[in-house]
């Protein structure tokens, strides 16, 4: 059976790989060399030196590529169109380069608190590129600034962190393709099992590995994948240039946590669909944003472009409103016992956190305000420890409030 025909989690499995010709082995090696012996100056057997070339990264990159549905071939690019950082801001960073000094980079206004960091008080200065920020959810105001400001790169986060706006993806992609512009995807809230950003338009989608992909909280990491040859050329350029690559045992991580990633998007999405209601039906929950739920503003189109293989599927992330002020926040979050109060996200072990406070502190307080990243709201990552304890723990904690 080609690759291309396989389902998602036996891609997630074999997706760009193959058994060691030598050994046989069915897990590539950790290839720790820096450099790789010539034959004859100038000949050698594909690998120079381990910034440009190096194996155990190469198969993290092609298993990426064929999640993403890249549609590359080795031939047009070495890794079909993916590429490993040393972290999702380094995959970022990377792909502002495409930009030059002048150029609009048009974003959505709620995403990590460390892109805005990048793209406002570092980029902005020492680049040149204008960010602008716009809600990509209401495409009013989408045209709108495509029209005043014409940017060459959009740059959308669906579902955003920390509020979980969802955006039409393929409709963005379609308005930024009609504009000459490239269009990238922040996919880390979905991961490829849940959402294929490449699928619906866009023309390169960025990931945090160090969330789902690695998915075990061991290993931070980054990666970008395109569909477009030419982009392809210019990304592998400009990691080879900047340098800011993965290193080979935090490949090996990240693809070992790929192999499960399928069965373990399932149990985050169907395990945070059943916290997410029982949020939403409690007395000191003033609010819960979650796309599966029905109230969510965006539940359709998150309906028609996120799922797992089988059905329904819409992510381990939950955002809520508690009923009180900052100090009820706190001692919820200081009750919890199952839930670890920590940053990140996307590990098999349950993580809640305050976004004003923590991930989002970069971000202006007035900012904060204008798209609601107050004082009471509370983002969870919702693990795969059994749902009961985990229903448990934040019932407990609430009682605490």
């Amino acid at each position: 059976m080609n690759e291309e025909n396989q389902g998602l989690f036996t891609r997630c499995i074999h997706g760009g790989q193959r058994n060691c010709e030598v050994t046989g082995a069915v897990m590539p090696a950790i290839y720790t060399s820096s450099t790789f012996a010539q034959e004859s100056p100038g000949i050698h057997k594909g690998y120079e030196y381990s910034r440009s070339h190096n194996l155990t990264r190469f198969s993290f990159e092609r298993a990426v590529a064929s999640l993403e549905n890249t549609g590359l071939t080795e031939e047009q690019d070495t890794t079909c169109g993916g590429f490993a950082f040393a972290s999702g801001l380094a995959a970022t960073a990377t792909c502002l380069e495409m930009l030059d000094s002048g150029d609009c980079l048009l974003a959505m206004d709620d995403m990590y608190g460390g892109t805005y960091r990048l793209m406002s008080m570092v980029r902005e200065r020492s680049q040149g590129i204008r960010p602008v920020y716009v809600d990509m959810s209401d495409f009013t105001a989408v045209e709108s600034a495509f029209k005043e400001h014409r940017p060459r790169m959009v740059w959308v986060e669906s579902p955003t962190n920390p509020t979980l706006k969802v955006s039409d993806l393929a409709r963005i992609a379609r308005i930024a393709e009609d504009h000459g512009a490239i269009a990238i995807a922040d996919n880390t809230f979905c991961s490829p099992i849940l959402q294929r950003p490449l699928d619906l338009g866009m023309h390169v989608v960025m990931h945090s590995a160090t969330k789902y992909l690695g998915g075990h909280s061991d290993v931070v990491g980054g990666v970008l994948a395109t569909r477009v040859p030419e982009i392809a050329e210019r990304l592998r350029f400009l990691q080879n240039s900047i340098g800011s690559i993965l290193g080979p045992f935090d490949a090996y991580l990240c693809l070992r946590g790929i192999k499960t990633l399928g069965i373990r998007m399932e149990r985050h999405s169907r395990s945070a669909m059943e916290i997410a209601r029982m949020l939403e039906a409690h007395e000191k929950v003033e609010r819960v944003v979650y796309p599966g739920l029905p109230s969510h503003p965006q539940h359709e189109v998150a309906a028609r472009q996120m799922g797992l293989p089988d059905g329904p599927g819409f992510g381990g992330m939950i955002t809520m409103y508690l009923k009180g002020d900052i100090e009820t926040a706190r001692r919820f979050l200081e009750n919890v016992r199952v839930f670890a109060l920590a940053e990140s996200l996307g590990g098999v072990e349950s993580l809640i956190e305050h976004p004003a406070i923590m991930t989002h502190a970069s971000v202006p307080p007035e900012s904060r305000a204008k798209l609601g990243i107050s004082d009471t709201l509370v983002r969870l990552s919702v693990g795969i420890e059994d749902l009961e304890d985990l229903m448990a723990d934040v019932k407990s904690a609430l009682d605490a409030c």
